[in-house]
């Protein structure tokens, strides 16, 4: 689909600039913080901004992969900011924040994947505002159950790490990464603290198929996560996959019907516009956590993605993946 192709009516927003996205933006600015909803170009940064909440991106603003349908910018980052717990908790304290949501790029130069600064990070926030439910969305780690501890151990209301697509598809858009190696990474959370909610999201509209939509929320039960997310993708740029769909709010309702009535997840939030935080706080407040799964150990940790930094094996600076426009997995033209 052309980057230039007239967007459904369902997916037009009005722009951002009411009073409280001003002043969040700047203060954010003058905190030197990062979010993910302008580092991702999220649709709802308006609607959650205007409301007072947003999701913060710790951990600086460079990525060291290139997923394929990312916006964020990704490169080798220079530097660890030590002092950024504290200032993303003083500025939620300065928001008076119910819920917060913690995410991050991925740090694959980092022994711990950057562990320790989220785990620091909910601390921070729950000694400052101790009725603020935290959740965090968190990378892969490279399969690491210590660095899964380590934030699990912090207690975060909800452990949160995206699928992003199906299994056929992953390798392509996704090749910093490995399909069974996340969801099995979910699965070990519910080993390692079974009482703390596990939530994941997958992106529609970049070529899966219904059946391998159904296969992946089938193997997300199998891992018992408690709450999946479903949005259409959005083209960041022409440097990324094109849109392969535009996926209606009714298929949408499908799928949540699909995920909650036929495979059991407790809470399935879908539609155009959702994204791994949208609603975020509902969710905190109102579903509760299941038991572990058929998958508990991490799976394909030691099994390299297609374009994983691996410092440990004395990798030098890394290839970065070339984003190329078209998808040569996709089922979609």
């Amino acid at each position: 689909m052309p980057l230039r192709a007239r967007k459904p009516e369902w997916l037009k927003v009005r722009s951002p600039g009411g009073a409280n996205y001003m002043r969040l933006q700047k203060m954010m600015r003058s905190e030197s913080l990062h979010t993910v909803c302008e580092e991702a170009s999220c649709p709802n940064i308006g609607e959650c901004w205007e409301s007072g909440t947003a999701t913060f991106m710790i951990l600086g603003d460079v990525c060291t992969r290139a997923c394929k349908y990312c916006g964020v910018a990704h490169g080798m980052p220079t530097e660890l900011d030590l002092d950024e717990p504290r200032r993303v908790a003083d500025t939620c304290a300065a928001m008076e924040l119910e819920h917060v949501v913690i995410t991050s790029v991925n740090r694959d130069e980092l022994a711990d994947g950057g562990a320790s600064i989220y785990a620091d990070t909910i601390r921070q926030i729950r000694a400052r505002l101790p009725e603020c439910s935290v959740e965090v969305l968190i990378p892969d780690f490279k399969g690491d159950e210590e660095s899964l501890g380590v934030v699990l151990d912090a207690r975060p209301s909800i452990l949160g790490h995206n699928l992003e697509t199906v299994d056929r598809l992953h390798p392509d858009v996704r090749p910093g990464g490995r399909y069974w190696r996340s969801i099995s990474f979910l699965g070990a959370s519910k080993k390692l603290a079974p009482d703390i909610l596990t939530k994941t999201g997958i992106i529609l509209g970049m070529g899966e198929e219904p059946h391998e939509i159904r296969q992946a929320m089938s193997d997300l039960r199998e891992a018992a996560v408690d709450i999946l997310t479903l949005g259409q993708y959005l083209r960041p740029s022409p440097q990324h996959i094109p849109v392969a769909r535009w996926v209606t709010p009714a298929e949408f309702a499908e799928w949540k019907r699909v995920g909650e009535e036929e495979y059991g997840f407790r809470h399935v939030e879908s539609g155009p516009l959702v994204r791994s935080s949208y609603h975020a706080k509902e969710q905190a407040r109102e579903v509760e956590a299941g038991g572990p799964g058929a998958i508990t150990d991490v799976l394909e940790a030691d099994i390299p993605a297609p374009a994983e930094l691996r410092p440990e094996l004395n990798q030098r600076m890394p290839s970065l993946v070339q984003i190329e426009v078209g998808r040569s997995g996709a089922a979609h033209s």
